[in-house]
């Protein structure tokens, strides 16, 4: 029998791209892909990272950006995009602010460099009870693999 109250394994995608400059969240090629993968249209990505790469991405794309310092607001974002730690701020707080702002079927993508399993862990948990479902692991790995991004994506159901 199965038990039905575990959640499916979420895959873990590899990308390669290259690494984002010193203090910023992405690469601009990761950007790309992650515009690519989880926007259509014209739909809103609100950008809470460090650098223009998703700004860039998004004008060459032809999607609508907006740069935000907080998560509060109506809903109306198909694409969310932060870095973790996002200024020492509570998981639970940032998840709650994000899932009032996507979209029903809006991402939420947090990028981590080079992060331990048990920070993604507490970011599941906090998605969890903000009312977001895990939906994939991305890790951008870079030229020298001795570093990479991690992109842990939640969706709003």
């Amino acid at each position: 029998m199965t038990n039905t109250t575990e959640p499916s394994p979420v895959p873990i995608t590899v990308w390669h791209v290259p690494a984002a400059r010193t203090k910023e969240t992405m690469s601009l090629l990761l950007a790309q892909r992650l515009i690519v993968a989880y926007t259509r249209g014209r739909r809103l990505i609100l950008d809470l990272t460090i650098g223009e790469q998703l700004a860039r991405s998004a004008h060459a794309l032809h999607r609508r950006h907006a740069r935000h310092a907080s998560v509060k607001g109506p809903r109306r974002a198909a694409l969310i995009v932060t870095a973790w730690p996002l200024h020492d701020a509570d998981p639970d707080t940032v998840m709650a602010g994000c899932q009032l702002r996507l979209m029903t079927g809006g991402y939420l993508a947090v990028a981590q460099r080079g992060v331990d399993f048990t920070v993604n862990q507490a970011l599941i948990t906090a998605a969890g009870e903000a009312g977001l479902v895990y939906r994939d692991h991305i890790v951008g790995v870079h030229h020298d693999l001795t570093v990479h991004t991690d992109l842990v994506v939640f969706v709003k159901p």
